[in-house]
């Protein structure tokens, strides 16, 4: 099977489902289908900072549930699971608009949206392995040595990426650059550190341009290695970009 794998979405929904369209994909019922079988790929963090957090979730939770699509979650997925489960987290860095959205509808609505994001997130894989091997999607990213390994270290790197335990001014982690010492044989696709545009190094691609900061919203399809790109209706912020 051939995949088409999208970044951060981050609550742009609008931007998500133009570039599923652009994909060559059609919504038929809610659900996207291609003509050719290939199947789309989230690659996490599908909510906080951008407008339409609750839509990406009911899309793709109800897309996931039908097998229509394959998911893999992100350290802002992870912290809403945490906030819908009742856990203590700290409402910041983009949690709070999703909460913001959740308290504007009805209570119905909300419940509907908590459960349903609440199975999509017990179901996923921490990461996922497809393509017989070659390709691995991973939020953060991961060690070669560590495909096909479950451990809490795992999940730390795959979630938030492979940090020094430094903060940056803002509060945001300061992170190593795991890809430049990457020598695995699969292809890693990941996010999680926007970007200015796709970046490639070793076999490692991160495709989160940015869309909730004013960029792009990326996929990278698969076997093909080619990229497709959409506009941001968002706000350009130059400070969220790390230097390629």
């Amino acid at each position: 099977m051939a995949y088409d794998v999208i970044g951060d979405i981050h609550g742009c929904y609008d931007e998500m489902i133009a570039l599923i369209k652009k994909l060559g994909y059609t919504i038929q019922n809610g659900v996207p289908v291609h003509s050719d079988g290939r199947m789309l790929v989230f690659a996490g963090d599908l909510t906080d900072r951008g407008p339409k957090s609750i839509e990406v979730v009911r899309f793709v939770a109800k897309a996931y549930e039908k097998g229509a699509v394959r998911y893999v979650p992100g350290n802002h997925c992870n912290k809403l699971y945490r906030f819908l489960k009742g856990n203590p987290v700290k409402v910041m860095h983009g949690l709070e608009t999703t909460e913001a959205e959740l308290k504007q509808v009805s209570d119905e609505d909300r419940t509907a949206v908590k459960e349903q994001f609440i199975r999509l997130y017990e179901k996923a894989p921490l990461y996922d392995i497809l393509h017989n091997g070659d390709l691995v999607v991973a939020h953060a990213g991961i060690k070669a040595d560590d495909i096909g390994k479950q451990s809490r270290k795992v999940k730390d790197f795959v979630l938030y990426g492979d940090v020094t335990g430094e903060t940056l001014p803002d509060g945001r982690p300061v992170r190593r650059d795991w890809a430049a010492t990457y020598n695995g044989k699969a292809w890693v696709v990941y996010g999680h550190t926007p970007v200015k545009k796709p970046r490639i190094v070793n076999r490692t691609i991160n495709i989160d341009t940015g869309c909730v900061f004013g960029n792009q919203l990326t996929a990278f399809r698969f076997p093909e290695h080619e990229t497709v790109s959409v506009e941001s209706s968002m706000p350009y912020d130059e400070s969220r970009f790390r230097e390629q």
